[in-house]
């Protein structure tokens, strides 16, 4: 079937499916956000409202509201990661039939939780394989040995027509024409469909196809004229993480989307971030990619009205601590240098106090290496403007300094020391205000009395800030004295706490 006759199914389908969708749920709402400062309109299209925070629930429900009496009888079988297991089971409960679900092996255990909270006793996951791929696999021989019907994530008309309905909704929103549409694609499901209702109402919109940087299955597909399975697919964005697009779907992306782009994870964090901050919510990585896109060309998208899905919000709790350090790099807020400086008490002090009042530091890695020269990691939110203040100010008072911003051990947060060069050493925990200039004020207190050997300090977003500090003296006696120091200096801090003889021997290998 060619394109232009796929495209016209599809879009009896989905005008079809809405009866069956507005039957288990109603329409999810479409979120406006305003940037002034470039005059454009966001509107966010709001699946993380839906019945599994997330649109899948659509394509999987509409298949299954189709099905026989008898088909509905023998059950159902299907394979995936997260948000179409939820989909499927949610219609498994709601219809009386039961679902098997194939799952690799490493789904995390509150995507489980959630297929089981979804489909309750209608439901049976088997996790089998490493991947999506290898499950899939075995779901399909499940469905040929016990002859029950197999539903495809993305790659069926009905499932496609279903997920439309969310493109439906936009156009019935009556908030339209929008300029561009940013869609993420993953198999092509949601893309294939949404352009296809959206180019019917706005015939001069202009669609965007958002992919992962190692992630873009169907833009390499587009490119060699059919769907081909990458060697390696990053999965960060697990929702998109898609090897092999389909068929159908590629077809219609094929011919309908205008453009493709791919973003980065730390990008995409920048975009959990701006939505949790303009919306006051946390997509999972998949549904903020095409706000990220956004954020990424806003300088192109002045004076626009631009589309994007929000279309799913499961994420595991522990992610959210990886996204909050991948976003303020993503949205080139935080830049890492390294800088020289000599390994003597009070450099460190000195350093801080050459810097300009306006840098805010929010992250802090060091360690003593050598015993000529320091090389503290400092990480500073700061505009493009205020970085460039901030190294000119370092060259005019001769620091020498080297960006580390995309470094390994420097994103791991991995702290080189040799604990063999500390003497005398003390480990302590210090807390202290969240506000500029309190940490140079405190080693302004102690330097006199002793040399900072280690320094690990994160910004945590709370009114306190709370570091990981090890000193080092010339002598035991000056070693003994230090509490006295401490104490002499309590206006500089909140509190403080000596790190345990045990944690010391571990410390220091």
């Amino acid at each position: 079937m060619d394109s232009e006759l796929l495209q016209r199914d599809l879009r009896k389908e989905i005008s079809f499916a809405r009866r069956r969708i507005y039957e288990m749920a109603d329409a999810t709402p479409l979120d406006s956000i305003l940037l002034e400062d470039s005059n454009i309109e966001i509107f966010v299209k709001r699946e993380d409202l839906s019945p599994i925070h997330a649109y899948k629930w659509r394509g999987a429900y509409n298949f299954m509201a189709q099905l026989s009496t008898n088909e509905l009888a023998a059950g159902v079988v299907t394979a995936s990661a997260g948000n179409h297991a939820q989909g499927v089971a949610l219609a498994a409960r709601k219809l009386g039939t039961r679902a098997i679900i194939y799952m690799p092996l490493s789904t995390p255990r509150m995507k489980q939780l959630a297929v089981k909270r979804h489909g309750g006793k209608s439901v049976e996951i088997r996790l089998y394989g490493n991947s999506y791929d290898s499950s899939s696999a075995a779901a399909h021989d499940c469905a040929a040995k016990d002859d029950l019907i197999y539903i495809h994530a993305y790659d069926d008309l009905t499932v496609m027509a279903g997920q439309g309905t969310l493109a439906d909704e936009i156009v019935m929103s009556d908030k339209g024409p929008f300029d561009v549409a940013y869609l993420q694609v993953g198999g092509g499901g949601m893309a294939a469909a949404a352009a296809t209702r959206l180019k019917t109402n706005f015939p001069d919109i202009h669609i965007i196809g958002v992919e992962g940087v190692d992630q873009a299955s169907m833009a390499a597909a587009v490119k060699a004229g059919a769907p081909l399975a990458l060697d390696h697919v990053d999965v960060f964005c697990d929702g998109t993480a898609v090897r092999k697009v389909g068929t159908l779907t590629h077809q219609i992306c094929a011919d309908l989307v205008d453009e493709w782009m791919t973003v980065t994870n730390d990008e995409v964090s920048a975009g959990i971030q701006f939505l949790w901050e303009q919306l006051r919510c946390i997509p999972e990585p998949s549904g903020a990619m095409g706000v990220a896109a956004i954020l990424k060309q806003r300088k192109e998208l002045e004076g626009k009205r631009v589309l994007s899905i929000l279309c799913g919000a499961n994420m595991d709790f522990e992610q959210l601590a990886t996204i909050a350090l991948r976003s303020a790099v993503g949205a080139a807020r935080r830049r890492f240098l390294k800088i020289q400086i000599p390994e003597k008490a009070g450099a460190m002090y000195s350093l801080l106090k050459s810097m300009p009042d306006t840098v805010s530091i929010a992250d802090f890695q060091y360690g003593k290496s050598d015993t000529a020269m320091a090389a503290p990691v400092i990480g500073f939110n700061v505009s493009p403007l205020e970085f460039k203040v901030l190294t000119q100010s370092l060259s005019d008072d001769a620091y020498k300094y080297e960006e580390v911003t995309s470094e390994t051990d420097v994103r791991f947060r991995l702290i080189h020391y040799q604990s063999k060069l500390l003497r005398y050493p003390i480990f302590i925990t210090l807390e202290f205000h969240e506000r500029p200039g309190a940490l140079a004020e405190f080693l302004k207190s102690v330097s006199p009395h002793s040399n900072l050997c280690y320094f690990n300090y994160v910004y945590s977003g709370e009114r306190v800030g709370r570091a990981l500090l090890g000193f080092e003296f010339g002598d035991a006696e000056s070693n003994e004295r230090f509490d006295l120091v401490l104490k002499s200096a309590e206006h500089a801090y909140r509190a403080y706490e000596r790190v345990s003889e045990n944690s010391i021997r571990r410390i220091l290998g």
